[in-house]
């Protein structure tokens, strides 16, 4: 039986959740193993749609060969899947980077750890009413970037990188824009939901858009330029399996992180996304 929950939306999920209706997935044992060849162990997993349920589909199959199968809820924002592992209604979750996780750790009083590391999705600059970088030089354009902490800074470290603004020294992954101290184009800032960026693109000249986002609004064909495999960005920002604090090395975790990092999706995570999506090294 196909395991994969379609398209389902963030507001079902929470009303699911809050109610506890009967229909709610339950979460097994973390630690179970399948004893029986003809028994399967479910693993709840979180994930945003693309680019993470699509890899985990792709991965159901390798979960079935090793006596698992494979639960997919997907989400459309940032904090019900943290929210949702939180409270034991998933095993894992699949769709943000480290510096996110432990900044809703420190908002939300959440208990999440990292399990290890998957991919990496370079942030980039889409264009919006303006289709050529040059234009910048001209003066008085806007962009549009991720609201939340750590997206936020990532995308002025890109801005930055690119000499249309310069920063404040020392400030790093903390950056806000308050911490820009030189701004020769004039370049305004327009901060918006991670989620909502890439559809607010045509009213800015260029948006800055998360990578799973930008492949859910199918915007890649106006990619200008992209956080290069050296940046701070590259190095830092790679989407990670989530799990509670203490399940890292729990049966399911292991098989999560050993599926998820074989060869056969490293190269799916290669060959499908074009270099939108990078398998961590």
């Amino acid at each position: 039986m196909k395991t994969t929950l379609k398209r389902l939306s963030t507001l079902l999920v929470c009303a699911g959740l809050i109610a506890g209706c009967s229909s709610k997935p339950s979460v097994a044992d973390p630690s179970a193993v399948p004893q029986d060849p003809e028994e399967k162990v479910v693993i709840t997993i979180g994930a945003t749609t693309s680019p993470h349920a699509e890899i985990l589909e792709q991965a159901e199959p390798l979960f079935e060969a090793q006596g698992y199968t494979l639960k997919i809820v997907e989400f459309s924002d940032y904090v019900t899947p943290n929210t949702a592992l939180e409270q034991g209604d998933l095993d894992a979750n699949y769709f943000q980077h480290y510096p996110y996780l432990e900044q809703f750790n420190e908002d939300h009083g959440t208990h999440l750890v990292s399990a290890g590391g998957i991919h990496f999705e370079p942030l980039g600059i889409y264009a919006g009413r303006s289709s050529d970088l040059a234009v910048i030089e001209q003066g008085g354009c806007s962009f549009a970037v991720p609201n939340d902490g750590t997206n936020e800074a990532r995308a002025l470290q890109l801005l930055e990188s690119l000499g249309y603004i310069k920063l404040k020294d020392g400030v790093g992954l903390k950056a806000t824009p308050v911490d820009i101290v030189e701004n020769p184009y004039n370049v305004s800032i327009v901060e918006i939901d991670a989620s909502l960026v890439a559809q607010t693109k045509n009213d800015v000249d260029f948006a800055i858009v998360n990578g799973n986002y930008a492949l859910d609004a199918k915007i890649t064909d106006l990619l200008l330029t992209s956080e290069q495999a050296d940046s701070e960005g590259a190095q830092t920002y790679a989407n990670i399996i989530a799990v509670r604090e203490g399940e890292e090395a729990s049966a399911k975790t292991q098989v999560l992180i050993d599926v998820l990092t074989s060869d056969e999706i490293r190269s799916y995570i290669s060959e499908h996304y074009n270099g939108l999506v990078v398998p961590v090294k």
